[in-house]
């Protein structure tokens, strides 16, 4: 799964135009890039998780989070997460899990071009 991921995000970028640090998709990097008061939460909530499943769609939230949180500015903040939409549609499509449609892929880019 690592290389469907690396593929995702190298194809996120250069559909989003996106220039900004990207964070590790770990425990330790997502956790490393959250603001203080969202660490908490984060830890909290993967010693909730129960199944496999869940850790997927969490990873996925909280490194959005992440890219958020470890942006200079409001702008940039946009961006990465835009960036962070079309990086996990695309590893959800690679991976055959719960996927977006080319055509909502599309718009989250192209709204992510209009700014």
């Amino acid at each position: 799964m690592a290389g469907e991921w690396q593929g995702a995000v190298a194809e996120a970028k250069e559909a989003t135009g996106f220039t900004g640090d990207v964070v590790q998709r770990t425990i330790d990097g997502i956790g490393t890039a959250l603001r203080l008061d969202h660490r908490a939460d984060f830890y909290t909530e993967l010693g909730t998780l129960a199944d496999s499943g869940g850790f997927e769609a969490f990873l996925n939230h909280w490194w959005t989070q992440a890219l958020a949180d470890s942006a200079p500015d409001e702008g940039a903040r946009e961006e990465a997460i835009d960036f962070a939409d079309v990086a996990v549609s695309l590893f959800a499509r690679a991976v055959g899990g719960p996927t977006s449609t080319q055509s909502e892929i599309d718009a989250i880019i192209a709204g992510a071009g209009a700014r």
